[in-house]
């Protein structure tokens, strides 16, 4: 079953990128597909590995999945080629890739032809050189992977195009979402080190990885059990290995290691084999032999033992039996061991060291003559010189030997050749396909192999790259690096700037306005011109010849144009409607004919001068100091001041402050009964609390309460008197015919007055307390005795009371009166008041009279202006027509 026929390319989050990212051509195209299938061939491997508990996984996976990588990366970006034509492989080429060492992929006619000539080229030098027939030499001949040298069998000619793993053959090239050259199932070949587990990785180029599976393993020593990967299960616990050493008696001090253990190296005192002689060495060097010989006597008490340092018994004495002479033909029995056996006189006949002759000499003893010195006949090595020349002596001739050696290209030229020509020593040193080489292998016959030397052509940052066969560099471009641009931005955009990806050759210009601030507070709205960083060195692969005629320094950036912004300049004197609209890099000053305005040195008022330049600086007092005086203020001084207060101030017009007040002002106190007298400073400096606790008498507030006739009994306050309804003064209540009489508290009375539904503030003050006691049996009694005694004098009464109302009348004013007098006073305040009014009303008209006077002058001027610089813009008009 296809796995990924159903795969879909999981969208991947990419950073921004600047606009010069943004072109889509077939190369990045390319890109993204050859991600998208790097992803879906590592998907089943890198879950199974997620799942494993080692530590070191992710690490290992990594160095596992390079070469895979590095073959996706190559065959993605269109950089696969072949060694053997140098050619660009195709998604739809056949192709053979070597599963020994290497993993080079060829196409499958080039392979075919390579392994043909190379397996009858190898057959060729077999028949030549071994004693084998012509079809022997053929069936064993072998052929070499191009790029590694492995030796493949002839029988191994691939004869088909199959998939990388071996069980599709003629992949399908039309599929997008499936490697070229590849099944798309699962790999499933075994995997390295025989685990007996299998590839879980889709049809890929290159190694399979390590076996991901977790196993159960102990460590080099045995004594720790963890669980590991399958392909990493051999490991160390880097612990004292503590394994028995083969002494027997010391253990193994080394970490815990691979394989068996080093020798033992405790040092300790040994004897010799013979017993002779101690030294200190190695435990195992514990078994050596001294120096010295053995010299213990033999059995037969006569001889001593002749052989070196040895361990056990010495043996029986070499003398004793049967003996015989030095050439072996007579034998002597009975012959005690110390007596020397004669020799026999006749020939030795021993075999020489030639093994052809034999010794002519007499049985002697000792070895016989190392040469033979027998004239015989002898041929040269190459058969072109025959001599009689003793036996000891070979013969050779000066010939030399003109047959080509294997290569074809070189003759043997040794001297005295037996036609068994060696191999030629020469080096090859012919051009290789790639024309950057040399062939570096002894000289050949036949073509040269490809250079085995793989060119990495990578991005600028040299994250991203791929390798191709020497010779076919300038036919790649350098890689589509996804990763961002590492070179920061110089100018003053870096932090805000858009990235871009890697690149060579310079950084695209920054598209962001400038807004370099001028001094004059304005920003500059031009594209940004800053430094730019110096630009990577173009793709190249060889070093040139010539200089390169890149800058190798930042290129510095342009400073702003003077500010171009339109502004209102104000004239010299800096007035108000007086500003002309002008360049703000344009510093010239001009006058108007306003009256000057500035202030004066007395701060108050200001200059009636016509417009002129003041320069201005601040001293250390705070004032100004100008180049040219204004005019000197003669006014009085007409500030309010601090603390405000309505007396002016005695000096003339002057700067700061005005002096304190001492004026004395007139206060009095908030019951009425006294007056104080106050210095103005020291009154108005006092806060509202103090000035209140200052104008207070301290005695009673002698203020009447507003419901009776009593005084307020607090200390003299301000504002009303509190609680006037509590008064605690005491009160004679009387009934009607005032018969009766009591003392009620007052609060008491106001509040009966209160029940009856009478305001004590209504009542008289002579009637206040009266009628509020009820009248009983005696009041009337009374009242009617009052009553009858008044009828009966009531005509004197009458004539009494005439002439005491005369005489009190002038006393007394009538209600009329008072009215009348109320009259006239009234009268006189309507009097005052129109004349205020009327006063009021001519100081408006003539202010009113004064405005439209100055605001006219001053329209004229600048109507005047105007017209000036319409005659002046017609002038320049005018010259400029002619």
């Amino acid at each position: 079953m296809n796995t990924t026929a159903n795969y879909h390319p999981p969208p991947s989050s990419q950073p921004p990128f600047s606009d010069s990212d943004l072109d889509s051509d077939s190369d990045s195209e390319n890109f993204q597909v050859g991600s998208d299938l790097s992803n879906s061939i590592f998907k089943t491997y890198l879950e199974f590995s997620s799942s494993s508990s080692s530590s070191s996984s992710s690490s290992i996976t990594a160095v596992d999945l390079s070469k895979i990588q590095s073959f996706l990366t190559s065959s993605s970006s269109g950089a696969l080629s072949c060694l053997i034509c140098l050619e660009r492989i195709r998604p739809s080429d056949p192709t053979w890739s070597c599963s020994s060492l290497c993993f080079a992929v060829f196409h499958l006619l080039c392979i075919q032809s390579w392994a043909r000539q190379s397996s009858d080229l190898s057959a060729a030098r077999a028949a030549a050189r071994l004693p084998i027939t012509a079809e022997t030499a053929a069936k064993q001949a072998t052929w070499n992977c191009p790029k590694c040298r492995s030796s493949y069998s002839k029988s191994e000619i691939p004869r088909c195009y199959l998939c990388f793993c071996g069980k599709l053959r003629d992949p399908p090239s039309d599929n997008p979402w499936i490697l070229p050259h590849s099944c798309g199932e699962i790999c499933n070949r075994p995997l390295p080190n025989n685990c007996g587990h299998f590839c879980l990785l889709l049809c890929h180029p290159g190694p399979c990885p390590s076996c991901p599976k977790s196993v159960k393993a102990r460590c080099f020593c045995g004594s720790v059990e963890d669980f590991r990967r399958c392909g990493f299960k051999n490991f160390s616990c880097n612990k004292l290995c503590k394994k028995r050493l083969d002494c027997n008696k010391h253990n193994c001090s080394e970490i815990c290691h691979p394989g068996t253990c080093p020798p033992c190296r405790a040092r300790e005192t040994y004897r010799c084999r013979c017993g002779k002689k101690e030294e200190e060495k190695d435990c195992c060097d514990r078994d050596y032999r001294c120096e010295n010989e053995c010299k213990k006597l033999l059995n037969c008490g006569k001889h001593v033992c002749e052989r070196g340092c040895h361990g056990g018994d010495c043996g029986e004495c070499p003398l004793q039996g049967n003996r015989t002479c030095p050439c072996g033909k007579r034998i002597y029995e009975g012959m005690p061991c110390d007596g020397v056996a004669p020799v026999c006189g006749a020939t030795c006949n021993k075999l020489l060291n030639c093994g052809f002759h034999r010794c002519p000499e007499r049985c002697h003893k000792g070895p016989c003559v190392e040469t033979c010195r027998t004239m015989v006949k002898k041929a040269c090595w190459c058969g072109g010189l025959k001599k009689e020349v003793p036996c000891y002596q070979d013969l050779s001739c000066e010939r030399k030997c003109l047959r080509m050696r294997d290569c074809g290209r070189h003759a043997c030229k040794r001297r005295c050749c037996d036609g068994d020509c060696p191999p030629c020593s020469e080096v090859c040193d012919k051009r290789l396909r790639c024309k950057n080489h040399k062939c570096p292998a002894p000289c050949h016959r036949g073509a040269c192999a490809p250079c085995p030397i793989m060119v990495t052509i990578s991005c600028a940052c040299g994250e991203t790259h791929f390798e191709v066969p020497c010779g076919t560099e300038m036919d790649h471009k350098p890689p589509k690096c996804r990763k961002l641009c590492k070179i920061t931005p110089l100018c003053r955009h870096a932090s805000t700037s858009k990235p871009h990806r890697c690149h060579y050759a310079a950084c695209p210009p920054c598209r962001a306005p400038c807004e370099e601030e001028y001094p004059c507070g304005h920003k500059c709205n031009l594209r940004c011109h800053g430094p730019r960083p110096p630009p990577n060195p173009e793709f190249t692969l060889k070093p040139k010849k010539k200089k390169s005629n890149h800058q190798t320094e930042c290129t510095p950036g342009t400073p702003c144009p003077p500010c171009p912004e339109l502004v209102w300049r104000p004239c010299v004197g800096e007035h108000f409607g007086a500003e002309r609209m002008m360049v703000c890099s344009n510093t010239t000053r001009f006058s108007c004919d306003n009256l000057c305005g500035n202030l004066l040195p007395c701060g108050n008022h200001y200059c009636t001068k016509t417009c002129h330049p003041l320069e201005t600086q601040p001293s250390s007092s705070g004032h100004q100091k100008r180049s040219e005086s204004c005019e000197v203020c003669n006014l009085p001084c007409q500030k309010v001041r601090m603390p405000k207060c309505s007396h002016p101030c005695p000096l003339p017009c002057h700067p700061g402050e005005c002096p304190p007040c001492k004026v004395l002002m007139k206060r009095s106190c908030h019951c009425g009964a006294m007056v104080h007298a106050f210095e103005c400073i020291h009154y108005n400096n006092l806060s509202e609390k103090d000035q209140v606790a200052a104008r207070s008498c301290g005695g009673p507030c002698h203020r009447k309460l507003p419901n009776c006739k009593h005084l307020c009994p607090e200390i003299c306050h301000v504002d009303k008197c509190p609680a006037p309804d509590k008064c605690s003064k005491k009160v004679t209540v009387r009934c009607k015919c005032q018969t009766l009489k009591k003392e009620w508290i007052c609060q008491d009375v106001q509040a009966a007055y209160r029940d009856t539904g009478n305001d004590p503030k209504d009542i008289p003050k002579n009637q206040f307390g009266l009628g509020l006691l009820p009248c009983n049996s005696d009041c009337k009694r009374k009242i009617q005795e009052v009553e009858s005694a008044l009828q009966l004098r009531k005509p004197k009464v009458l004539e009494k009371k005439e002439p005491e109302n005369k005489k009190h009348g002038p006393k007394r004013r009538k209600r009329r009166d008072r009215i009348q007098e109320g009259k006239q006073v009234s009268r006189f305040q309507q009097e005052f008041v129109a004349t205020m009014k009327r006063l009021l009303l001519f100081i408006i008209i003539v202010a009113a009279l004064i405005a439209v006077t100055y605001y006219s002058y001053k329209g004229l001027l600048q109507l005047s202006d105007w017209m000036n610089e319409v005659e002046l813009q017609r002038a320049k008009r005018r010259r400029s027509r002619f």
